[in-house]
C-alpha cells in the first residue's frame, strides 16, 4: 500500500478524468441539439428558424460535437456556457429561483459545466491532443501560454 497521499496518487488521473467528463458533457449536449434540430428522443422538432429554440439546437449540436471530441474545446465550451446561462435566465428563472423548483438544473448543470472546461480545457484524449503534441515546444508554449 502507498504512504503517499491521496491527493497526490489521484493527481496523475486528472487529465484522464477531465477528458473523461469533456466526453460525456459533450455526448450529452449534443443529444439535446439533436432532439431539438431532428425530434427524436423523445422531443418534438423545433421548426427551422423558430427563436430561440432552433438556434439553441444548432449551437448546441455544434458545440456539443467539438467538445466530445476535443476540438476549439474552449471556445466551444464559452458559447454553450453563455447559451445555457441564457436559457436559464430566460426561460426557467421566472418559474422559481431554484433549478429543482424552475426546472432548470439541466441547463444550470450545463453552464457550470461548460465554464470549468473553459477554464481547465479538454483534459486527456482529445482529438486535437496529438496535433498539440506534434508541434514544437516553443510553438506549443506560444500558442497555450506558459506551462504551469
Amino acid at each position: 500500500m502507498s504512504t503517499a497521499p491521496l491527493n497526490d496518487r489521484l493527481a496523475g488521473y486528472q487529465p484522464l478524468v477531465l477528458g473523461a467528463f469533456r466526453i460525456v458533457l459533450g455526448i450529452l449536449f449534443t443529444s439535446e441539439g439533436v432532439a431539438t434540430l431532428f425530434g427524436v428522443l423523445g422531443r418534438e422538432a423545433s421548426p427551422a428558424g423558430d427563436w430561440p429554440f432552433w438556434y439553441a439546437g444548432v449551437i448546441e449540436l455544434v458545440c456539443g460535437v467539438l467538445v466530445l471530441l476535443g476540438v476549439a474545446t474552449r471556445s466551444a465550451a464559452f458559447i454553450s456556457s453563455g447559451i445555457m446561462a441564457f436559457a436559464y435566465f430566460t426561460e426557467h428563472q421566472k418559474d422559481g429561483l431554484f433549478p429543482l423548483q424552475n426546472g432548470g438544473l439541466s441547463p444550470a448543470l450545463f453552464c457550470w459545466g461548460f465554464l470549468l472546461l473553459v477554464f481547465f480545457g479538454p483534459g486527456a484524449l482529445s482529438v486535437a491532443g496529438p496535433v498539440r503534441r506534434s508541434r514544437p515546444a516553443a510553438e506549443n508554449a506560444r500558442l497555450t501560454g506558459p506551462a504551469a
